[in-house]
């Protein structure tokens, strides 16, 4: 498991309409390779309102369509539930990523 990796979790949280959604993983990598069980997780949506706090990814990062990553709504899962691989961010996407989430975080 790295940063910027992809994962298809089932039954998320009871709070999620949706049986399964699509996380990024938005942790340090230090923090994901540590004894702590869980890593901080960015949900992918359909919808893409244009935000700065948003990124859009598709086809070329493992969906079936064009998405984005929500940085405003930023989830603790465990590990565990990150066992269905869907892809990995590239480099480009992993640099609009790093900006959404200073943005999100109020961070200069």
């Amino acid at each position: 498991m790295t940063r910027g990796d992809l994962y298809l979790v089932k039954h998320p949280s009871s709070r999620d309409p949706k049986k399964q959604r699509v996380f990024v993983v938005v942790s340090r990598q230090v923090l994901i390779h540590s004894r702590f069980q869980t890593v901080i997780c960015a949900p992918i949506y359909s919808a893409y309102d244009g935000l700065a706090t948003q990124v859009q990814v598709g086809i070329d990062d493992g969906l079936k369509h064009v998405s984005s990553i929500h940085c405003d709504e930023l989830v603790s899962l465990p590990k565990s539930m990150l066992t269905n691989f869907i892809g990995s961010l590239s480099q480009d996407r992993m640099q609009n990523l790093a900006n959404a989430l200073r943005i999100a975080l109020d961070i200069p």
